[in-house]
C-alpha cells in the first residue's frame, strides 16, 4: 500500500466536515436527568452514545432516516425512541422536554450543516456536539480508567477482544465498540455499548476529522497508521500527525501507549514518541529487532514473550480468528491487558475463546453448500488482508467478493489500490457506492471501479446496481462449494442477508 496521495477534488478538511459543532473538550460527567437528543442514532457509534448516555442517567431520544437498523433494537429494548426522520420539532423535545444538547453524526454535518433540525437547535441556543463527546462524558460519569483502541484497521475487533478479555477476568468493563458485541457482553439484544461496573472503560477511537479528540485515555493502543479518509488526510504522514497530536493532548499525565511497530505508520509514531521512554510498549513479530513484546504465529498458534509484568515467560494461545493481522492485533490487546494487571494465563485463555464481533468475517449461513461471510472491510489494506484470511481458512474453495465501496471520495482517491486488492479474489462484483458523508456523488462510480478490477484480471467484472440487485446477480451465478464474501461499510450486509434468503429457497426447492 502506498503512503497515499490526497486529491484536491475530494479533500475538504475536518473543519468543513464538522462545521457548526462545538470544539472537542475533555469529558465531564453527565448530569442526572439531562436531556440529550442524538441525531443519526441508527448508526453504530451514535447508537452507542445514546445507550451510554441513558445508562449514565440522561433522558435520551434520537432520530435517523436509516432507522430501523441493526443497531436500533438495543435502543428500543431500553425504550429510547428513535424517530425515522429528522425534524426541527425534535428540538422542542417530547412532552415539552427541551434537549440541553444535540449529539450529531458528522455524516450529517458533512453534507447538511444547514439542516433544519440543526439550524433550529442553533437558534434555540442548544449545543451541537459530535456523538463522540457524549461517549467521552459517559466515560467520565462511569469513572473507570479510559482505554482507547486506535488505528486505521482492526479497531472494532481489537476493542471487542479487550472487552471480552477483561470481562472474562472479572473486571466487568464498560465500553463503546464500533461493531455489535455479542449478547453475552452487551446484553440482549446485541449492541455497540456495554455499561459494566468495573474499573475500565474501553473506547474505539477513530481518527477521522478529530473524532477521537474528546477521548483522553490513560492507556491507548495504536494498531496501525495507514492512509485513509482522503477527504481529510493528504497522506499517511497526516494520519500519523493526527494520532500523535491526540496522544500528546492534555489529560492523563502518565499516558501509556501500545504500538504495533511492524506497521510502518505506527513505527514512525514510536520514533516520534521517543521522549515518552518506558510509557511506550512496542509490539512486533519475532523478525523485528528490539521490541518490548515479541510475538510469532504458526498457523493459529500465537506465542508472545515480554508481556508487561510477565518477564520472559512465554504466553501462548490458539486463536479462532484467522489472519496475520488478527495475530498482530491480539498481541497488542494482550499487551494492554497485561498493563491493566491481567495475568498471562487469563490472557491466553481469553485470546483463545474470543469469536469476534459483528460484521468482521461473520458467517451468515451456508445454504445450498455456498458459504456466505460478511465483513466490514472497505479499505484496500483491510480488503487484501481479509481475502487472504479467507483463503487461508478455505484454500480450495472458489471465492467471490461482492464489494460495496464506502464513500465516493475514497473510491475515487483509492481506485487503483482497491482494484488491486479486490483482484486477488476469484470473482468480483461491485455494488453501488455508499455515499455516507459525501456531498459530491459524481466524482466516480461503481462501474469505474469494476472496470479497473477487470483491467487487472482480464475478465468481466459486473456492477449490477443496488445491494439488492447485487444479491440477485450473485444468486444466479454461484455454485455449491463457492464462498461469497460481502464487504463494505454501508449496507453491504444486506447483500449477504438477501443472498442467504435467495439461496435458502434453492435448498428448499
Amino acid at each position: 500500500m502506498t503512503a497515499g496521495r490526497g486529491s484536491s477534488d475530494v479533500m475538504r478538511g475536518a473543519d468543513i466536515v464538522g462545521q457548526g459543532l462545538v470544539p472537542a473538550r475533555a469529558g465531564r460527567a453527565i448530569e442526572p436527568g439531562e436531556v440529550i437528543h442524538v441525531v443519526g442514532a441508527a448508526g453504530a457509534g451514535a447508537s452507542a452514545a445514546a445507550l451510554l448516555a441513558w445508562a449514565a442517567g440522561a433522558r435520551v431520544s434520537g432520530c435517523d432516516p436509516a432507522a430501523p437498523s441493526p443497531y436500533t433494537a438495543a435502543l428500543a429494548a431500553r425504550s429510547i425512541t428513535v424517530a425515522s426522520s429528522h425534524d426541527a420539532a425534535h428540538v422542542a423535545g417530547e412532552a415539552g422536554l427541551r434537549p440541553s444538547r444535540l449529539a450529531v453524526s458528522k455524516a450529517l454535518t458533512a453534507v447538511r450543516p444547514d439542516h433544519p433540525e440543526l439550524e433550529a437547535a442553533r437558534r434555540a441556543g442548544i449545543t451541537l456536539e459530535p456523538w463522540q463527546q457524549v461517549v467521552a462524558d459517559a466515560a467520565v460519569t462511569h469513572g473507570g480508567r479510559l482505554v482507547a483502541v486506535a488505528g486505521t484497521h482492526g479497531k472494532s475487533t481489537s476493542a471487542g477482544w479487550l472487552v471480552h478479555l477483561l470481562e472474562a477476568a472479572g473486571r466487568d468493563p464498560a465500553a463503546f465498540v464500533g461493531a455489535l458485541l455479542p449478547e453475552r457482553l452487551a446484553g440482549v439484544p446485541a449492541a455497540t455499548a456495554r455499561w459494566g461496573r468495573g474499573d475500565v472503560f474501553v473506547v474505539e477511537a477513530d481518527e477521522y476529522a478529530g473524532n477521537f479528540d474528546p477521548y483522553r485515555p490513560s492507556l491507548a493502543i495504536v494498531l496501525n497508521a495507514d492512509w485513509d479518509h482522503p477527504d481529510v488526510f493528504h497522506d499517511r504522514g497526516a494520519v500519523v500527525d493526527a494520532i500523535e497530536a491526540w496522544l500528546r493532548a492534555p489529560g492523563e499525565r502518565d499516558r501509556h501507549v501500545v504500538l504495533n511497530v511492524d506497521d510502518m505508520g505506527a513505527a514512525e509514531l514510536a520514533d516520534r514518541l521517543v521522549d515518552w521512554g518506558d510509557r511506550v510498549t512496542r509490539v512486533a513479530s519475532a523478525s523485528e529487532a528490539g521490541p518490548d513484546v515479541r510475538y510469532r504465529v504458526e498457523g493459529n498458534r500465537l506465542s508472545m514473550i515480554g508481556l508487561p509484568g510477565q518477564g520472559r515467560v512465554e504466553c501462548t494461545a490458539e486463536l479462532r480468528l484467522v489472519g496475520a493481522h488478527n495475530a498482530a492485533n491480539a498481541a497488542c490487546v494482550a499487551s494492554a491487558a497485561a498493563l491493566l494487571g491481567v495475568d498471562g494465563s487469563a490472557i491466553a485463555g481469553s485470546l483463545t475463546s474470543f469469536e469476534g464481533v459483528g460484521r468482521r468475517l461473520e458467517v451468515r449461513g451456508e445454504p445450498a453448500g455456498i458459504l456466505v461471510i460478511d465483513d466490514y472491510g472497505h479499505h484496500p489494506t483491510a480488503i487484501r488482508a481479509t481475502i487472504a484470511a479467507v483463503r487461508e481458512r478455505f484454500p480450495d474453495r472458489p471465492l467471490w467478493v461482492a464489494h460495496e465501496p464506502l464513500t465516493f471520495h475514497r473510491a475515487a482517491a483509492m481506485r487503483d489500490e482497491l482494484a488491486s486488492a479486490l483482484a486477488t479474489a476469484d470473482h468480483v462484483v461491485i455494488a453501488d457506492i455508499w455515499a455516507g458523508r459525501d456531498p459530491d456523488t459524481t466524482i466516480t462510480s461503481a462501474a469505474s471501479l469494476a472496470a479497473a478490477v477487470a483491467a487487472l484480471r482480464g475478465d468481466e467484472v459486473a456492477a449490477p446496481g443496488s445491494v439488492e440487485a447485487t444479491a440477485d446477480h450473485l444468486a444466479h451465478r454461484v455454485a455449491e462449494g463457492d464462498i461469497v464474501l460481502t464487504m463494505g461499510g454501508g449496507r453491504s450486509y444486506a447483500i449477504a442477508d438477501r443472498l442467504v434468503a435467495l439461496l435458502s429457497t434453492r435448498t428448499a426447492g
